[in-house]
């Protein structure tokens, strides 16, 4: 993704917010351009150490309001780590998937799965019908495959 389109990015996300009725702050920006430039999952205590660089005094109150905020308007994605932590990410367009690496928790969205045998399956073996569903891939990505990048501590 290109700077322009990453600013784009921002500024749609923003104008969003101030939409739905939130005041644009500058710790709630800060949020914004982290989420919306990184392509890395990131959980809320990532985004805060992120966010402290230009603002020192932000509080991870701050920083869990406003990622609940860009979910409830599907600007990202919660991610469900294997750990157990929820990091995040900026919401695909369409219906996609997503591929993270366990190592350096680069993201990347993937589509083309088809799901419609084993949707058909659970209809007949259990009566349920699945109206949605997100896929998360975890593995190692090209770079961390070839050990081309120091191990990254995901923190939860």
């Amino acid at each position: 993704m290109s700077k322009n389109q990453f600013s784009d990015r921002i500024n749609l996300w923003l104008d969003h917010l101030q939409t739905a009725g939130y005041r644009l702050t500058g710790p709630r920006q800060a949020v914004v351009e982290i989420l919306a430039e990184s392509q890395f999952v990131l959980d809320p205590t990532q985004v805060f150490l992120e966010a402290r660089i230009n603002y020192p005094t932000i509080g991870l109150v701050t920083i869990y309001r406003t990622i609940e905020k860009l979910e409830e308007l599907g600007l990202v994605l919660r991610v469900h780590q294997p750990s157990g932590c929820h990091s995040f990410i900026a919401a695909p367009t369409g219906h996609q998937h997503l591929m993270i690496c366990r190592k350096c928790s680069r993201a990347e969205y993937f589509s083309g799965d088809n799901l419609t045998q084993l949707i058909s399956q659970i209809w007949k073996e259990h009566g349920f019908s699945v109206q949605d569903h997100w896929l998360e891939l975890f593995g190692l990505c090209t770079i961390c495959k070839n050990g081309n990048l120091i191990n990254k501590e995901i923190m939860c």
